[in-house]
């Protein structure tokens, strides 16, 4: 079972850009360059945007599976808090689906659920005995905190970003390295 919920985290963010893939071609007015990700969730903007929308609770279904694996798996506390934090990241993650673009708490749920999953990914990271996990998410934390510090030309390319960085999380843990 540990071999297949591993790879939930990883899988979750593949999942997500299939969403996303589905979305845009539903949606050519989309562009990296001048919109946000959640854009493509707005029932004002979007063409079927119950596509974007169900496939972040989709996601999030499977960043919360991973949670569980990290927690189940951890070897002390600091482990067992950063899954925890993860999995609230994939409660807030479902959240942005629910309160899509265009809704009052979705600026909220949305900014919340990447910091609650660097703030989780910082934690299991430090209290790993994998020297590449635990560096590495040092390394993803400072490269999320530089990302938000510089000025991007849309939401969605930030968003990117930021999510490439979960996703190499994801992969440090699935590889075991």
């Amino acid at each position: 079972m540990n071999r297949i919920a591993k790879w939930m985290g990883f899988a979750g963010g593949l999942i997500y850009w299939l969403f996303v893939a589905w979305s845009i071609s539903k949606n050519p007015w989309f562009s990296f360059l001048h919109n946000a990700l959640s854009d493509l969730g707005s029932p004002e903007m979007a063409q079927a945007p119950w596509i974007y929308n169900h496939g972040l609770i989709i996601t999030a279904l499977f960043v919360l599976l991973f949670s569980l694996y990290l927690i189940l798996t951890s070897r002390n506390k600091l482990q067992t808090v950063g899954g925890a934090y993860i999995s609230i990241a994939a409660l807030f993650l479902a959240l942005i689906g629910i309160y899509h673009a265009g809704t009052r708490p979705h600026t909220f749920v949305s900014t919340y659920f990447f910091i609650q999953f660097f703030l989780g990914a910082l934690v299991y990271g430090v209290g790993s005995r994998k020297s590449a996990v635990k560096y590495g998410s040092v390394l993803i934390f400072l490269l999320a905190l530089l990302g938000v510090s510089l000025h991007w030309p849309s939401v969605a390319l930030i968003e990117t970003y930021e999510i490439a960085l979960i996703m190499i999380f994801t992969l440090l843990v699935a590889l075991e390295i």
